[in-house]
């Protein structure tokens, strides 16, 4: 099991580097993205604004999110916050201005080239508290009950064990602390073709699991007040080609929960 996770971050994380170099929409090859679709498109689709596109440093929106958690997420003043999956920074740098000068942004990323072009970003618009951190999401490189807020956008289902990543956002987080994530999951099971296909793994399809057992592992790892804000369809035909067969199956959830 641990060989096949192993190689699903392997492939995951090539894809997102080769996603980055590409500069595609949504994941590593054409034919499951279409080449098409702009970043920004993407992004207004699923909940940003065009303020929030505005907002950021050029190359940090590669439109890769399914939600806005950052608009779920209430964060204050002085909040540190922990975006899972930071990519090249988009979440993180609108969190930033977010939280002011007296808060704090950690990004964590396990894509060497996602780090880098990420730190980029955040020098190239003078973000003094946001910092990125090479790790994975199952074992965070982070201080136990140290964040205020954690936030994730599309990156949990990409995961081959979600219950860890779930029991490590509860352990590095305060007291009180707040968890906010977008994410794919399934209304229904998807297609064998689907789920054994490379490119709808990397492209956020084929790790996603039924919405029930996502939540469910939520709630194993102690948190309480789970509420899923909103749900809807996820735009498939609109990111991928030649997966109809996935069109009803893929809802785009936001949930929130609270350690207390």
């Amino acid at each position: 099991m641990k060989k096949e996770a192993d190689e699903i971050k392997k492939i995951v994380r090539d894809g997102y580097a080769k996603a980055l170099s590409q500069k595609n929409s949504c994941c590593s090859s054409s034919s499951c993205c279409g080449g098409v679709t702009q970043a920004d498109d993407i992004s207004k689709k699923v909940g940003y604004s065009d303020s929030d596109l505005n907002a950021v440093p050029e190359g940090a929106n590669l439109g890769f999110g399914c939600g806005n958690p950052v608009a779920i997420a209430s964060l204050r003043e002085g909040d540190i916050v922990l975006d899972l999956g930071s990519g090249a920074g988009f979440d993180a740098f609108l969190s930033a201005q977010r939280v002011g000068k007296t808060g704090r942004v950690i990004g964590v990323d396990m894509t060497p080239e996602m780090v880098a072009k990420a730190k980029e970003n955040a020098k190239k618009g003078n973000y003094a508290n946001v910092e990125f951190r090479l790790g994975e999401i199952e074992k965070l490189p982070v201080e136990d009950a140290s964040i205020d807020v954690i936030i994730s956008n599309c990156v949990i289902n990409l995961s081959p064990d979600k219950e860890a990543v779930f029991k490590e956002a509860f352990r590095v987080l305060k007291s009180s602390g707040r968890l906010m994530v977008s994410d794919l999951v399934l209304a229904k099971e998807l297609p064998k073709e689907i789920k054994d296909s490379v490119e709808a793994y990397v492209g956020c399809l084929a790790g996603a699991i039924k919405k029930d057992n996502y939540l469910e592992f939520i709630k194993q790892a102690g948190f309480q007040d789970i509420k899923v804000i909103s749900e809807a369809s996820y735009p498939v035909d609109a990111m991928f080609d030649n997966l109809e067969a996935a069109s009803d199956a893929i809802v785009s959830i936001k949930v929130s929960a609270v350690k207390k």
